[in-house]
């Protein structure tokens, strides 16, 4: 694939992730690409309990909390 491509497909949020603070709220494309995983796999870990559920920010908008998804993967890279 085109790098220029590549970059494109990347969310900014997701590039910028750790500049965001902890009370901050991304969106499901960005929890994908931090766990690498597709949508339908977002919210069986929701189900699961095995990923923080998301917060419905208005109608149309859910995103989920970025110090909680942070705890999450440094749990994950402590196991």
């Amino acid at each position: 694939m085109h790098q220029g491509t590549m970059q494109s497909i990347i969310p900014d949020a997701l590039k910028n992730f750790d500049s965001h603070p902890d009370s901050a709220y991304v969106r499901q494309p960005v929890v994908q690409g931090l766990f690498s995983i597709s949508p339908s796999t977002v919210w069986r870990m929701v189900r699961r309990g095995t990923l923080p559920p998301p917060r419905k920010l208005s109608e149309r908008v859910t995103a989920w909390n970025v110090g909680q998804l942070r705890a999450l993967l440094n749990v994950a890279v402590v196991k």
